[in-house]
């Protein structure tokens, strides 16, 4: 049973250099409230004194962080090279609860590379990647390519939310545990199969307790929200000025709930729909990776015989369902000896379409599935969602989006509740349909309850915020960028559209929209709502 409420996750995209060395290896081998008012357009660089009533002790809003050199990632965090001279990491200490601010805390790690614009320093602008369950430590350098603009005027820095890689990181199974779990069938086809994946999502939600029990019920996004604010007032400045993409649009949004006072310049990208409960939200990435899976089926058929799902794309699906159907009764060998099952292959496939660069990939990875019967390719591209590294290591992204989804997510459904929305999700999606609606049993048995039924992101006095929406986007589908800027309230939100492929919009290449946001990150200018980027 997939081990998250969403098993297809909100998060930022797959790395390209990560995909391309699997690829390569595989073919080798918080304060009180909602604060009213209206806040400043332009951050301040000053350094303010801790602001009254945040309940939080000196001890830790006047907290001096120790940065230095930065170490390669850990397992926990996942793959990745030692950041080069000009990053520096630190360690900031929070609250473990924020309702006993003056109580035990925990390490959260930080990654920063200063400002080199000569030019008037903004202040820090603080990155999310989505998730939930990102390292943001390990990303923001292999990202930060694509920020150099930006960093003219702002110190870029990321962090490790509470409960992911080295933030108080959950746990739940060892390497060779999950290795083993992966043969477990998500997608359950008779009772027997059931018991055995409710059996497996046991063991998994007891390892949690056993390993991670102390934070289970303290890794909530409204908590990651105060840590972002005890950042801003450590790292000196007066508003936080954010890029929050996939998940991280729902925690921007949280934040400029909680403080919208404290709002600088914000940018949501790759919007997560705040008003669907888990169930909506799984049904519309159902619809969101067909739509890109038809959209990849379409460009794929004009290559000819090149492709291997052939030249009519309507048929293409039914080639990969039945691909699937096959697997789920025998896996393919890999190299590595290990076995590309029906579950793997999906993960594979869903990896692809973060990112139209991706799609090429994906050819190839079915090429050598569908024709030459080998799944090194699409296993590779499984092992950069699931987070498993060449040697086997796995970060603890799926263990961290479970503790986040759970603690967030007041929703707890039966097998009874799935079987019922089989047949809409499989009409949504005949590839991924089933495999998302199974996946609602994620927080089931969770030790601890869901605190809400969906995010709340009204921030009624907030500085304007920029929330872009890509028409293609598989993991967070379009509409939910209308819907941000709706909850976000009037004249807050600022809604830009991208008519493009793949999740997410600023790093998709196109000159408009790297221009309408650098424009206003850099320089204040706030553009028309509505305005389109094609």
């Amino acid at each position: 049973m997939p081990s998250s409420s969403r098993t297809i996750r909100t998060r930022a995209l797959v790395s390209m250099t990560a995909m391309v060395t699997l690829l390569t290896v595989a073919s080798c081998d918080g304060d009180g409230g909602n604060e009213q008012g209206k806040a400043s357009s332009e951050p301040s660089a000053s350094a303010p004194a801790a602001p009254s009533g945040s309940g939080l002790p000196g001890s830790l809003t006047a907290q001096k962080l120790n940065w230095s050199s930065c170490p390669a990632p850990t397992a926990m965090q996942g793959t990745g090279e030692k950041p080069g001279s000009e990053w520096e990491c630190a360690t900031l200490k929070a609250p473990l609860d924020y309702a006993k601010p003056s109580g035990e805390t925990i390490d959260l790690a930080m990654i920063r590379a200063k400002a080199t614009g000569s030019g008037k320093r903004i202040g820090s602008l603080v990155f999310n990647f989505g998730g939930p369950g990102g390292s943001g430590v390990s990303s923001l350098p292999g990202f930060a390519t694509a920020y150099d603009t930006l960093r003219s005027r702002y110190d870029l820095v990321s962090f490790d939310p509470r409960g992911v890689g080295e933030s108080a990181g959950v746990r739940c199974r060892s390497d060779e545990e999950i290795d083993a779990s992966n043969s477990v069938d998500s997608t359950p086809d008779d009772d027997a199969e059931v018991k055995t994946a409710m059996a497996d999502a046991k063991a998994f939600i007891k390892g949690c307790e056993k390993r991670s029990g102390k934070v289970l019920g303290h890794v909530d996004t409204v908590s990651a929200a105060r840590d972002m604010d005890l950042m801003r007032q450590v790292l000196g400045d007066d508003k936080l000025s954010y890029f929050g993409i996939s998940y991280g649009t729902e925690l921007g949004g949280v934040y400029a709930h909680l403080y919208p006072k404290r709002v600088g310049r914000a940018v949501l990208d790759a919007v997560v729909d705040p008003t669907e409960d888990p169930e909506q939200g799984s049904y519309g990435q159902a619809k969101g990776f067909q739509l890109a899976l038809d959209n990849y089926l379409e460009d794929c058929a004009k290559k000819g015989t090149a492709c291997p799902t052939g030249g009519d794309p309507a048929a293409g699906t039914d080639r990969i369902v039945a691909f699937l159907k096959k697997l789920d009764k025998k896996p393919l060998s890999t190299e590595s000896g290990r076995k590309l099952t029906q579950d793997g292959a999906l993960s594979g496939i869903a990896a692809a379409l973060y990112d139209k660069e991706s799609w090429k990939y994906l050819t190839l990875g079915l090429q050598e599935a569908m024709q030459l019967e080998e799944g090194n390719m699409l296993l590779a591209m499984a092992d950069s969602m699931s987070g498993r590294d060449e040697n086997g290591h796995y970060s603890n992204i799926n263990a961290a989006n479970a503790a986040i989804n759970c603690v967030d997510d007041r929703q707890r459904y039966t097998v009874a509740d799935v079987k019922a929305q089989l047949p809409r999700f499989r009409k949504a999606s005949p590839v991924f349909g089933e495999y998302l609606a199974w996946g609602l049993l994620g927080c089931t048995g969770w030790p601890v309850d869901g605190t809400t039924d969906t995010p709340d992101v009204s921030a009624e006095g907030s500085a304007p915020i920029l929330v872009v929406g890509n028409t293609g986007d598989p993991a967070t589908p379009y509409e939910g960028a209308r819907k941000m800027v709706q909850e976000l309230g009037e004249g807050v939100g600022v809604e830009v559209t991208y008519k493009g492929q793949g999740h997410g919009a600023y790093n998709s290449g196109n000159a408009c929209m790297t221009k309408t946001v650098n424009a206003y990150l850099l320089d204040g200018k706030v553009p028309a709502s509505g305005k389109t980027c094609r």
